[in-house]
């Protein structure tokens, strides 16, 4: 049996699980889920997440939500290994670490400068820029003299972070100035499997609505 993936092909955290899931070599049962039209209030979909989100996994009964936590799960729970989500302690920590950093911070704070930009027509805001500006440089240090964000090799938490990186390159963030960032994004397409099919692709209709929500 497969796992049911409800998703959207521009969302982030959706593209992360997916990237996720391509790396793992395991297959999800897409389950395109229209927010705008409210099918992610459906009876059905509320039992399976009471939070009425997505990503949302369905595991044979057992329903999972936060992109995070589910990438972390299919590694646990499919992972030929644990090269994805390193079991021993401190790898595992800064991992974690680098999760955290980009749901609440990286992540966090697009959603505070760009949504209410593209959903509700609010102007820019400079002091949240600048903010986005001093989470891009944390994440330059943490990469200087490294290949992946997390240690020596490829992780969920490059998987996540790239999804977040990928997105402000397509509203047009300029990434030229992190010059590691640069590197290591350029290194991930390269290395992540299914990188277009899983995050490319979105990134692109994820660009579409914004281009379409923006326009003049």
């Amino acid at each position: 049996m497969t796992i049911d993936f409800y998703y959207l092909p521009g969302s982030a955290p959706c593209r992360s699980v997916a990237l996720t899931a391509k790396a793992l070599g395991l297959e999800l049962n897409f389950k395109l889920t229209d927010l705008m039209a409210g099918e992610n209030l459906t009876p059905g979909f509320i039992k399976l997440n009471p939070q009425h989100t997505i990503p949302t996994i369905d595991d044979n009964g057992f329903s999972l939500w936060e992109s995070r936590a589910i990438m972390t799960y299919l590694v646990n729970a499919y992972g030929k290994d644990d090269s994805l989500y390193p079991k021993d302690p401190k790898k595992r920590a800064i991992v974690d670490q680098r999760l955290y950093f980009d749901i609440g911070t990286l992540y966090g704070r697009f959603a505070d400068y760009y949504y209410p930009i593209i959903f509700a027509g609010a102007s820019k805001d400079a002091a949240k820029m600048e903010k986005i500006n001093d989470a891009m440089k944390f994440l330059d240090i943490f990469l200087e003299g490294q290949k992946f964000v997390a240690g020596d090799q490829l992780t969920v938490a490059d998987l996540a972070i790239v999804a977040t990186i990928s997105t402000y390159e397509v509203v047009g963030y300029d990434l030229a100035p992190y010059k590691n960032i640069t590197k290591w994004f350029n290194n991930i397409k390269q290395t992540a499997p299914g990188y277009k099919e899983a995050n490319e692709d979105g990134c692109q209709a994820f660009k579409a609505m914004v281009d379409n929500l923006t326009k003049k």
